[in-house]
C-alpha cells in the first residue's frame, strides 16, 4: 500500500516506511521530526520541471506527462518502491501546501498505474 502525506503532518505508525520525495530539504523540519526512513531525490521532478510546475493546478497534467517522462530512466528506485508497497505500507512523503496537486501524488499514481 502507498500513502502520500505532507512532511509537516505528526509522523504515525501506521506510516510503515516514510520516505521524503522531494528534491530540496523541507524547510522548518529537523532530520529527528521528519522521522525518515530515506529520502529519494532522485525520484523528485527536476528543478526545471519543479519551477515551470510551480503547483499550478492549470498546469497538472502537463506536469504528469512531463514528470512520468523522467521517471521513465529511474526503474531501479521505482522497483523498491513497488517491491516495499507490496510487502508493507510505504508514504510518501512532502512539503507542498498543495495536498493533490504535488509530486508525491503523481508519483503514487504513477507506480499504482505501472
Amino acid at each position: 500500500m502507498i500513502r502520500i502525506k505532507r512532511i509537516y503532518a505528526e509522523p504515525s505508525n501506521n506510516d510503515g516506511t516514510r520516505v521524503l520525495v522531494d528534491r530540496i530539504w523541507p524547510r522548518g523540519i529537523s532530520k529527528e521530526k521528519a522521522s525518515l526512513d530515506r529520502w529519494e531525490k532522485e525520484l523528485a521532478p527536476s528543478g526545471e520541471l519543479r519551477r515551470w510546475f510551480g503547483h499550478d493546478p492549470a498546469k497538472w497534467e502537463e506536469f504528469l506527462r512531463r514528470y512520468r517522462a523522467e521517471l521513465a530512466g529511474k526503474e531501479e528506485e521505482l522497483a523498491r518502491l513497488r517491491q516495499e508497497a507490496v510487502e508493507e505500507t510505504v508514504t510518501l512523503l512532502y512539503a507542498a501546501r498543495d495536498e493533490t496537486h504535488n509530486n508525491a501524488a503523481a508519483l503514487k499514481r504513477y507506480i499504482e498505474e505501472e
